[in-house]
């Protein structure tokens, strides 16, 4: 079975606020959800939490459009790279991908 495909667009996102808030969208995290590093990384690892059918399948997350925010906010864009990779490499089923170029 394929994996489940979440799209994690971060364009027009300028800070970690922006960031969490489309991470919150397009994770369909609920709304208790705490919009930090902590939580971000707590809730990638909760396999209840992932969308319909990714418990049992896999989940990829593909982060596009990451570049602008990088430049814009290094040490926050590092962050989350290291928040991304931490919760893959300790969650069976869960990868994490950085889209290249433009995907038009």
């Amino acid at each position: 079975m394929a994996d489940v495909v979440v799209t994690l667009d971060l364009d027009g996102v300028r800070d970690k606020a922006g960031l969490m808030d489309r991470c919150a969208r397009a994770l369909a995290l609920p709304g208790w959800f705490g919009r930090n590093w902590d939580a971000l990384a707590d809730s990638l690892r909760d396999r209840a939490l992932w969308p319909a059918g990714a418990a049992d399948r896999g989940l990829l997350v593909v982060v596009r459009n990451w570049e602008p925010y990088a430049a814009a906010r290094p040490g926050e864009w590092e962050t989350a790279r290291e928040v991304f990779a931490e919760a893959a490499g300790r969650t069976a089923g869960l990868s994490v991908a950085l889209a290249l170029g433009d995907p038009a």
